[in-house]
């Protein structure tokens, strides 16, 4: 597995990058004859650090995880577990991906925009603004701007399997379509932390 562990005013010791391989290469190996390739991140936000997984598992099957703790060990089991429970659940579903998946056709390719809100102000102006959590928002003329354009697939996959990819990249949203009616389909998180799911099929 290719393997690139960086950090964001971090300094990162040999011990955690063998740490990191170690791990990874443990959780991936219960699962797949080898990963492809992985990315970790760490970062330090105020009195903690963060770490951000990301495993490109398989053709068409990436793995994210998240964790934050007090020390770069910690934050990175934290994101390393996540992984793995996720795994877990889909154990089954996941070991017959990587069996099937040589017999698939391959995604169709979309683009994918980043979009940052722009308001006007009161004297004709534009103003980027970035989301807020906490204050007001000012309420006239929201549009966007495209900061970034992607490039992405859209797979053919059943809903069950959309949703495990979904979950398995800790994603809100995911187009794909489906094996069952070839449309144009998206299963998302919803507020409530069920699933929804949209058929454009008429």
């Amino acid at each position: 597995m290719q393997l690139t562990v960086s950090g964001k005013q971090v300094d990162l010791s040999d011990a955690l990058r063998v740490h990191v391989s170690r791990q990874l290469e443990t959780i991936t190996g219960k699962y797949f004859d080898h990963a492809l390739e992985a990315h970790v991140t760490f970062s330090r936000a105020r009195s903690f650090f963060t770490c951000d997984i990301n495993v490109h598992a398989a053709r068409g099957l990436i793995l994210r995880g998240e964790g934050e703790a007090g020390d770069a060990h910690a934050a990175f089991d934290d994101a390393a577990e996540h992984i793995a429970k996720r795994l877990r659940r889909y154990r089954r579903r996941v070991n017959e991906h990587a069996r099937e998946v040589t017999g698939k056709a391959q995604p169709e390719m979309a683009r994918q925009f980043v979009l940052r809100e722009i308001y006007d102000r009161e004297d004709g102006s534009e103003e980027l603004v970035e989301p807020k959590i906490n204050g007001a928002v000012p309420e006239v003329g929201p549009h966007a701007a495209v900061i970034a354009e992607l490039q992405t697939e859209v797979e053919t996959l059943s809903v069950s399997e959309a949703v495990m990819r979904m979950d398995l990249t800790d994603q809100p949203v995911l187009l794909f379509r489906n094996a069952g009616n070839q449309a144009l389909n998206v299963v998302y998180r919803r507020s409530d932390r069920h699933i929804g799911w949209i058929d454009t099929r008429g």
